[in-house]
């Protein structure tokens, strides 16, 4: 007994150490973005590098806006993670929808090339894609970003789990005996029912698309059509680099996720463990 108690004894604060370790190694690029984006650009060449902020943060941010069009491209990513999410919500839900509660043909035939989609690379799609958007005219157009992510397979298969989990059939049957049509069940009765996955779908969703690089890479082509990260992509070179500046438009771009996934970070966990309750 005094050897079980003694392993408790030194099992918590070894827990505790590995997950103190983990945060500060996760935190650790945050922090120096932030000092980096108030350092002058000598200074983050130096060995050791800053540990501390500087005050060059306002030069720094005058530079950015100097070199690239910073506000303008702030916005559009903005623009473009908004309409992304709002669009793969409806659309997830209403796809997730259609599969946790109807009977149809092919219904398990087409639920199993949702999920086959999502072993897919990513960038398999981007010559495909490129080449649709060229031939309907939408190339450098923010609307070819954010329409072929608006019903993602991850989205489709995490509404399903949690609407087959948290929806009972018997309510269904209930509004169509009081004369509900169909969109009016999905709209009235489906949607308030499963907030917490609508919530983490679309803070995934919002991340997903603010930290987008190859598709707008590849479909953007103006400078004031770019996003955020392929902004500051545009601005390093091999020889010429102020990383000054990279780091204040970084540190600037990452403000909105770390706010986001703090007011939310429970609703996300929630919503995903729920989401897995059944199969």
């Amino acid at each position: 007994m005094a050897m079980v108690n003694t392993r408790k004894t030194y099992a918590r604060p070894i827990a505790w150490g590995i997950v103190l370790v983990g945060a500060v190694l996760m935190l650790a690029p945050f922090f120096f973005t932030f000092v980096l984006a108030t350092q002058p650009r000598d200074r983050i060449y130096q060995i050791p590098p800053p540990m501390w902020f500087g005050s060059n943060l306002l030069k720094n941010i005058h530079t950015l806006t100097d070199m690239i069009p910073y506000w303008h491209n702030l916005g559009m990513s903005f623009y473009v993670a908004v309409m992304t999410t709002v669009l793969a919500l409806f659309f997830c839900s209403m796809a997730g929808y259609a599969f946790a509660m109807y009977e149809f043909r092919f219904k398990k035939a087409l639920f199993t090339v949702v999920l086959g989609s999502m072993l897919l690379p990513p960038f398999l799609g981007l010559i495909p894609t490129f080449m649709l958007m060229n031939f309907i005219g939408w190339l450098d157009q923010p609307r070819a970003l954010y329409l072929p992510a608006a019903a993602a397979a991850f989205g489709i298969f995490l509404m399903r789990q949690y609407i087959s989990s948290a929806v009972p059939k018997e309510l269904m049957e209930a509004a169509r005996i009081d004369g509900c049509g169909e969109f009016r069940i999905y709209w009235s009765v489906v949607l308030p029912l499963i907030g917490p996955a609508l919530g983490t779908l679309g803070l995934i969703t919002f991340i997903s698309s603010w930290n987008s690089f190859l598709q707008p890479l590849v479909i953007m082509h103006s400078p004031e059509s770019f996003t955020v990260p392929v902004a500051l992509r545009s601005m390093q070179s091999p020889t010429n680099t102020d990383w000054g500046a990279v780091m204040a438009g970084s540190a600037i771009a990452v403000l909105p996720l770390l706010i986001l996934f703090a007011l939310f970070s429970r609703r996300l966990i929630a919503g995903l463990t729920a989401g897995a309750v059944k199969g």
